[in-house]
């Protein structure tokens, strides 16, 4: 299992940035998926999840209607959409299949 992602960087605050998760080494139409952050010095928060289908994105409060989650099951890529950016969304993103495999993070820095 191989997860990578991409797209972070500074950002102004209410800027938008999309992040992308390319994964390879399982089928990945077959799992749901997740985008995890963490912010320096603190733990992991859980910020979005998408079902294999597409169906059931799911958000954490803070970022309810600022953030969009989608995949492309044909070539196999996870996005997260981040639109009106905080200094308080920054972090490091990474993407993850179950929790177990995880990516190698990607640093989203909303600039005050």
């Amino acid at each position: 299992v191989q997860l990578v992602e991409s797209g972070g960087g500074l950002v102004q605050p209410g800027g938008s940035r999309r992040l992308s998760c390319a994964a390879s080494g399982f089928t990945f139409r077959t799992y749901g998926m997740s985008w995890v952050r963490q912010v320096a010095g603190k733990g992991f928060e859980w910020v979005s999840s998408i079902d294999k289908g597409s169906v059931t994105p799911l958000y954490v409060d803070s970022v309810k209607g600022r953030f969009t989650i989608s995949r492309d099951n044909a070539k196999n890529m996870l996005y997260l959409q981040m639109n009106s950016l905080q200094p308080e969304d920054t972090a490091v993103y990474y993407c993850t299949k179950d929790r177990v495999h995880w990516g190698q993070g990607t640093q989203v820095t909303g600039s005050s």
